[in-house]
Protein backbone atom coordinates (compact mmCIF):
# COMPACT_ATOMS: atom_id res chain seq x y z
CA UNK A 1 0.00 0.00 0.00
CA UNK A 2 1.47 3.57 -1.11
CA UNK A 3 2.56 5.77 2.01
CA UNK A 4 -0.57 8.21 2.23
CA UNK A 5 1.93 11.40 2.10
CA UNK A 6 2.90 10.46 -1.62
CA UNK A 7 -1.19 11.33 -2.45
CA UNK A 8 -0.70 14.79 -1.92
CA UNK A 9 -0.88 17.27 -4.31
CA UNK A 10 2.13 19.35 -3.70
CA UNK A 11 4.21 15.85 -3.65
CA UNK A 12 3.22 14.92 -7.15
CA UNK A 13 5.97 15.79 -9.83
CA UNK A 14 3.02 15.47 -12.29
CA UNK A 15 1.31 18.52 -10.98
CA UNK A 16 4.94 20.26 -10.41
CA UNK A 17 5.65 19.68 -13.97
CA UNK A 18 2.13 20.85 -14.79
CA UNK A 19 2.02 23.88 -12.85
CA UNK A 20 5.43 25.09 -13.93
CA UNK A 21 4.67 24.40 -17.40
CA UNK A 22 1.27 26.28 -17.19
CA UNK A 23 3.61 29.39 -15.29
CA UNK A 24 6.14 29.38 -18.32
CA UNK A 25 3.60 29.09 -20.95
CA UNK A 26 2.26 32.37 -19.20
CA UNK A 27 5.21 34.22 -18.67
CA UNK A 28 5.74 33.65 -22.91
CA UNK A 29 2.41 34.70 -23.86
CA UNK A 30 2.92 38.87 -23.61
CA UNK A 31 6.03 38.53 -25.82
CA UNK A 32 4.61 36.14 -28.07
CA UNK A 33 1.30 38.17 -28.15
CA UNK A 34 3.71 41.19 -29.76
CA UNK A 35 4.21 38.80 -32.23
CA UNK A 36 0.73 37.54 -33.12
CA UNK A 37 1.53 34.33 -31.98
CA UNK A 38 0.30 31.50 -29.50
CA UNK A 39 2.67 28.98 -27.91
CA UNK A 40 1.96 25.94 -29.86
CA UNK A 41 2.84 28.15 -32.85
CA UNK A 42 6.10 29.50 -31.52
CA UNK A 43 7.05 25.87 -31.08
CA UNK A 44 5.78 25.22 -35.11
CA UNK A 45 8.07 27.93 -36.57
CA UNK A 46 11.00 26.73 -34.03
CA UNK A 47 10.82 23.10 -35.25
CA UNK A 48 10.92 25.28 -38.82
CA UNK A 49 13.69 27.30 -38.18
CA UNK A 50 15.90 24.41 -37.12
CA UNK A 51 14.42 22.61 -40.48
CA UNK A 52 12.44 24.20 -42.88
CA UNK A 53 10.19 22.64 -45.31
CA UNK A 54 9.39 19.39 -43.03
CA UNK A 55 6.30 17.32 -43.79
CA UNK A 56 3.33 17.93 -41.41
CA UNK A 57 4.03 14.38 -40.09
CA UNK A 58 7.29 15.42 -39.32
CA UNK A 59 6.53 18.60 -37.02
CA UNK A 60 3.50 16.85 -35.44
CA UNK A 61 6.56 14.18 -34.42
CA UNK A 62 9.06 16.42 -33.42
CA UNK A 63 6.41 18.31 -31.26
CA UNK A 64 4.53 14.93 -29.84
CA UNK A 65 1.09 16.58 -31.67
CA UNK A 66 -0.83 14.25 -33.92
CA UNK A 67 -2.33 16.18 -37.40
CA UNK A 68 -5.85 16.77 -35.82
CA UNK A 69 -4.27 18.61 -33.63
CA UNK A 70 -1.60 20.35 -36.00
CA UNK A 71 -3.62 21.35 -38.92
CA UNK A 72 -5.79 24.31 -37.44
CA UNK A 73 -2.20 25.22 -36.17
CA UNK A 74 -0.69 25.63 -39.31
CA UNK A 75 -3.59 26.81 -40.87
CA UNK A 76 -3.55 29.79 -38.82
CA UNK A 77 -0.05 30.42 -39.20
CA UNK A 78 -0.50 30.42 -43.05
CA UNK A 79 -3.61 32.64 -43.10
CA UNK A 80 -1.53 34.81 -40.89
CA UNK A 81 1.15 34.84 -43.80
CA UNK A 82 4.05 33.13 -41.91
CA UNK A 83 4.15 29.56 -43.33
CA UNK A 84 3.08 28.20 -46.70
CA UNK A 85 1.94 24.53 -47.04
CA UNK A 86 1.97 22.34 -50.11
CA UNK A 87 1.35 19.21 -51.09
CA UNK A 88 4.40 16.58 -51.83
CA UNK A 89 4.90 16.20 -55.94
CA UNK A 90 5.74 12.62 -55.34
CA UNK A 91 3.29 11.84 -53.03
CA UNK A 92 0.09 13.63 -52.30
CA UNK A 93 -0.78 12.41 -49.19
CA UNK A 94 2.46 14.17 -47.70
CA UNK A 95 2.34 17.66 -46.85
CA UNK A 96 5.00 19.83 -46.78
CA UNK A 97 5.36 23.38 -44.47
CA UNK A 98 7.54 26.63 -45.80
CA UNK A 99 8.38 29.57 -43.74
CA UNK A 100 7.63 32.47 -45.33
CA UNK A 101 9.65 35.67 -45.29
CA UNK A 102 7.17 36.93 -42.42
CA UNK A 103 7.54 33.55 -41.05
CA UNK A 104 11.51 33.42 -41.09
CA UNK A 105 11.35 37.27 -40.35
CA UNK A 106 9.73 35.91 -36.11
CA UNK A 107 13.49 33.96 -35.39
CA UNK A 108 15.17 37.77 -34.56
CA UNK A 109 12.13 39.02 -32.69
CA UNK A 110 12.03 35.55 -30.72
CA UNK A 111 15.28 35.41 -30.10
CA UNK A 112 15.35 38.84 -28.67
CA UNK A 113 12.05 37.15 -26.56
CA UNK A 114 14.47 34.78 -25.10
CA UNK A 115 17.56 37.17 -23.96
CA UNK A 116 14.44 39.10 -21.74
CA UNK A 117 12.48 35.81 -20.50
CA UNK A 118 16.39 34.49 -19.47
CA UNK A 119 16.47 37.87 -17.59
CA UNK A 120 13.18 37.85 -16.00
CA UNK A 121 13.42 33.98 -14.88
CA UNK A 122 16.97 35.66 -12.75
CA UNK A 123 18.38 31.96 -12.83
CA UNK A 124 21.77 31.21 -13.23
CA UNK A 125 22.44 29.86 -16.89
CA UNK A 126 24.06 26.46 -15.50
CA UNK A 127 20.97 25.52 -13.27
CA UNK A 128 18.67 26.04 -16.01
CA UNK A 129 20.99 23.83 -18.23
CA UNK A 130 20.84 21.55 -15.69
CA UNK A 131 16.94 21.17 -15.23
CA UNK A 132 16.66 21.09 -18.90
CA UNK A 133 18.98 18.33 -18.80
CA UNK A 134 16.86 16.55 -15.90
CA UNK A 135 13.48 17.18 -17.54
CA UNK A 136 14.90 15.38 -20.81
CA UNK A 137 16.00 13.10 -18.97
CA UNK A 138 12.62 12.21 -17.55
CA UNK A 139 11.14 12.55 -21.02
CA UNK A 140 12.92 10.22 -22.46
CA UNK A 141 12.39 7.49 -19.98
CA UNK A 142 8.52 8.30 -20.19
CA UNK A 143 8.71 7.97 -24.05
CA UNK A 144 10.45 4.72 -23.71
CA UNK A 145 6.90 3.84 -21.14
CA UNK A 146 4.46 5.28 -24.06
CA UNK A 147 6.71 3.83 -26.97
CA UNK A 148 5.10 5.84 -29.84
CA UNK A 149 8.09 6.75 -31.66
CA UNK A 150 8.78 9.94 -30.89
CA UNK A 151 12.17 11.20 -31.58
CA UNK A 152 14.95 11.36 -28.62
CA UNK A 153 15.77 15.02 -27.56
CA UNK A 154 19.10 16.12 -28.16
CA UNK A 155 21.48 16.12 -25.04
CA UNK A 156 22.62 19.31 -23.27
CA UNK A 157 25.76 19.33 -21.31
Amino acid sequence: MPDRASLKLNDQICFALYATSHRMTKLYRPYLSRMGLTYPQYLVLLVLWEADGLTLKEIGRRLYLDSGTLTPLLKRLERNGHVRRARSTTDEREVHVHLTDAGRALQTDAGDMLEELICDIDMPAEDVLRLRRDIVGLLERLLTLTDDGAPPLRRVV
